[in-house]
């Protein structure tokens, strides 16, 4: 059986392939699709923009399909990044763009309480997709910290811990991380297609 995991995102792919052994199933991604265009990513949620994503996927290649879109939810600004989070400095930004603009948009703020949200969606030839998501708890912090992980990891310090998830081991973060918890969530719901296990 394959799967596709329907992005081109290579920190997605290798968060991904770090959590999760997918035993019986031959997974590739878009990245083995170039004459498949990027799926436009319109949704006004999470959910409607993963949904998508794994529908135009599955359709695009009659394979099975899984999609994920995370975003940064932070108290204070309304839920905002949220489903903007990748470019809410404008298209094309990078992540230091966005980090910028998410320590000016709390700048004097005492409340910088803060959660990630991932949402998955699987879509199957013939069926209605599906959805799970996993979130984690935190805070922002006033300094960038670390040099791992990616978007606004040196900004966000998840509940329970003093690091930030860029100054966190891809191998702790890989456990507690809101991808992590919507990964489980999929081998547990899932578990009669993904056959997954998660690694030690």
């Amino acid at each position: 059986m394959k799967l596709v995991i329907a992005t081109r995102n290579p920190h997605k792919l290798e968060e991904i392939h770090a959590i999760f052994n997918f035993q019986g199933l031959d997974v590739c991604s878009a990245f083995d699709f170039p004459e498949i265009p990027d799926v436009i990513e319109d949704g006004d949620t999470l959910e409607a923009n993963a949904i998508k994503k794994a529908v135009e996927i599955c359709r695009a290649t009659g394979l099975p399909a899984l999609a994920d879109d995370s975003g940064l939810e932070v108290e204070v600004l309304n839920g905002a990044p949220g489903v903007y989070s990748a470019r809410w400095s404008g298209e094309g930004c990078s992540y230091h763009d966005n980090n910028l603009k998410l320590l000016r948009e709390l700048a004097g703020k005492e409340n910088r309480r803060a959660q990630f949200r991932t949402v998955i969606a699987l879509a199957l030839p013939g069926q209605n997709p599906q959805t799970v998501e996993g979130s984690v708890q935190g805070w922002i912090i006033e300094t960038p910290r670390g040099s791992q992980g990616f978007g606004y990891d040196p900004l966000f310090v998840p509940a329970g811990y003093n690091q930030t998830f860029a100054e966190l081991s891809s191998e702790v973060k890989n456990k507690i991380s809101h991808r992590a918890r919507a990964l489980n969530a999929a081998s547990n719901v899932w578990n009669h297609f993904f056959q997954t296990s998660e690694k030690p």
